[in-house]
């Protein structure tokens, strides 16, 4: 008879692991995940310049990218970016040589809905707030607004990838 039960026991310790599995891991990094289109390399060509991103995924929980405009006689400006995500918090995290000592400025997630990606941090002089618009595939429009010398101020940016 005992040898009866052994299996039945094995069993059922093996359905309550499986049922206690903890499924967070699988969305550990959910929120990060939502942007993976955004990995690559994007530009728009403007009449002074040409403006460019390129994003890679660094790992589960952090994309890095490079933003920059070139003229065509120097690099005019320069910032590096960390999407990363902890627990349940994305941050933007935006670090331009000479400003802010140097120091990342971070930009928390606010909202993600219909392929718009939002990230404010209303302490920031300008901007305080940065989107992401996923347009389809191949077109995002990045934007940065605020206030800038007490007056409500938006830059778009509508960029292909390449």
């Amino acid at each position: 008879m005992k040898s009866h039960k052994l299996p039945l026991v094995i069993a059922l310790v093996l359905a309550c692991l499986a049922s206690c599995k903890n499924n967070s891991s699988e969305k550990k990094f959910d929120k990060l995940e939502k942007l993976n289109w955004l990995v690559g390399n994007w530009e728009q060509k403007l009449p002074d310049g040409t403006l460019k991103e390129t994003w890679t995924k660094q790992n589960d929980s952090t994309f890095s990218g490079d933003s920059y405009f070139i003229t065509p006689k120097d690099t005019v400006h320069f910032e590096s970016i960390k999407l990363t995500q902890r627990a349940e918090e994305l941050t933007y995290n935006a670090t331009v040589v000479g400003q802010n000592n140097d120091e990342p400025v971070q930009f928390k997630l606010t909202s993600d809905a219909d392929n718009t990606f939002a990230f404010e941090n209303p302490a920031h002089d300008y901007p305080q707030k940065i989107t992401y618009k996923k347009i389809n595939g191949t077109s995002l429009v990045a934007t940065i607004s605020g206030k800038q010398q007490g007056k409500p101020t938006s830059e778009s940016y509508a960029m292909t990838k390449k």
